[in-house]
């Protein structure tokens, strides 16, 4: 694709990569045929092709994001099957982030939606605020349908049954391995997810402690910056960013770690990322040293060699992730764990498309997010699963709100078949 940019604005190191990834980009409409809201909307500007059509005459320009722009990208679900797809290598993920964040600097979006998001990015990056948050939503749930706004009832529907009690395994701490140590570790423990599912922590620490890691969860160490990166909101990303280089650089640099295990794929995205996002800063070497080391805890356990185990007669229905098989590009290793751990695995029709929860896309977006979820239930229902696995919690909780099939985290079972306990999902289920 030919671009026009000048030279005194691509002094930018931002429109410079940008131009360098629109130039890869040959116009051939294969992203088209993976892309979710192309698939729902069939409208060609909300497709990966349209999209960098619109973000390049934006940049191009210097120009101000018009509505329809703005309404085009922010539909995306930044699920990246487009560059799973694309055989230019075009790196869509880098653009669209580019063009958020400049949408965010250059466009004055409607009062409800300032407020909306300004509530998302103060909330749900902050465990106790969002516990706080699905207490409210907890108790307002049954008046949900006198919401006038969508994203509003979206919200109060997030809210989960049983909110969990905080685990203390989520504190500033040192867990010792079981027997010889083989690697030193640090656990990313997020952010939302601790709030919402404190027990996917909890499986992933006895799993590596029994498989001989030493488990660090590293004072200082919080949200990835994810969900407001995304946003566009790239000051507020970085600073939580930050805090988490710094934090596991000084462990790095004091009793050394052999990996960052991360457990929720979306997070894993955004610190494999850090060397890109922080490129130019004073903390760029830190940010590489981190994304370099950073690993799916699916990695992880590759390398720590799973023992196999007697089959247990459960089939299961493993949920890629989309961050996790098209942002990391890790496909096979969950499945091979779960096979080696005794379950029977199957894979949903389809499974390359998005379920639609996206990080705070289905707040954001709920109607797309809702037709999305719908899909991927009925293909993952159509298997005749005993239970789904998942490795990332915003696609447990949209997929888990959708179907009467229990959902846990990939880890929790992995964790049961190794001598952990039963996942509560699954104990839930059984007694109710």
């Amino acid at each position: 694709m030919q671009t026009t940019f000048t030279p005194d604005q691509l002094q930018n190191p931002a429109i410079q990569r940008s131009n360098d990834i629109l130039r890869a980009c040959v116009h051939c409409g294969f992203c088209t045929a993976t892309c979710p809201t192309y698939q729902v909307l069939g409208d060609e500007l909300d497709s990966p092709r349209g999209r960098i059509y619109l973000i390049k005459d934006m940049l191009e320009h210097d120009r101000e994001p018009d509505t329809e722009t703005v309404r085009h990208i922010d539909r995306c679900l930044s699920c990246l099957a487009c560059m799973t797809t694309c055989p230019s290598g075009v790196h869509y993920m880098h653009l669209v982030d580019h063009a958020r964040a400049y949408v965010e600097e250059n466009y004055r979006r409607p009062l409800p939606d300032r407020l909306l998001r300004w509530v998302l990015a103060r909330v749900l990056p902050y465990p106790m605020r969002f516990r706080a948050a699905l207490v409210g939503a907890k108790l307002a749930r049954p008046w949900r349908r006198l919401m006038p706004d969508a994203r509003l009832r979206a919200m109060l529907e997030m809210a989960p049954k049983r909110i969990p009690p905080v685990s203390r395994n989520d504190d500033a701490q040192v867990f010792l391995a079981q027997g010889a140590r083989r690697m030193r570790v640090a656990l990313m423990t997020g952010c939302a997810q601790k709030a919402l599912n404190t027990d996917i922590n909890d499986a992933t620490i006895r799993l590596l402690r029994r498989l001989g890691c030493e488990v660090v969860v590293a004072r200082g160490a919080g949200c990835c910056g994810a969900l407001t990166h995304h946003m566009g909101k790239t000051g507020e990303s970085h600073l939580t960013a930050a805090r988490n280089i710094r934090a596991w650089a000084s462990e790095m640099d004091g009793a050394g770690l052999d990996a960052i295990v991360i457990n929720t794929s979306g997070c894993g995205t955004t610190v494999k990322d850090y060397g890109h996002m922080f490129s130019g800063d004073a903390l760029a070497d830190d940010a590489a040293r981190v994304s370099e080391i950073a690993k799916d805890v699916s990695e992880v356990l590759m390398q720590l060699v799973l023992p196999k185990v007697e089959e247990k007669g459960l089939k299961v229905a493993y949920h890629a992730a989309c961050s996790l098989q098209h942002g990391q590009k890790v496909k096979h290793a969950p499945k091979f764990l779960l096979k080696r751990a005794g379950f029977e695995v199957v894979e949903p029709a389809d499974a390359h498309l998005c379920c639609g929860s996206a990080g705070t896309y289905n707040l954001l977006q709920p109607e797309i997010s809702q037709v999305l979820k719908g899909r991927k239930v009925t293909t993952l229902e159509a298997k005749a699963p005993d239970v789904i696995a998942a490795g990332n919690i915003g696609c447990m909780m949209q997929i888990g709100s959708g179907t009467g099939v229990p959902v846990v985290h990939t880890v929790e079972l992995l964790d049961w078949a190794t001598g952990g306990p039963k996942p509560v999902g699954l104990t839930e289920t059984a007694t109710c």
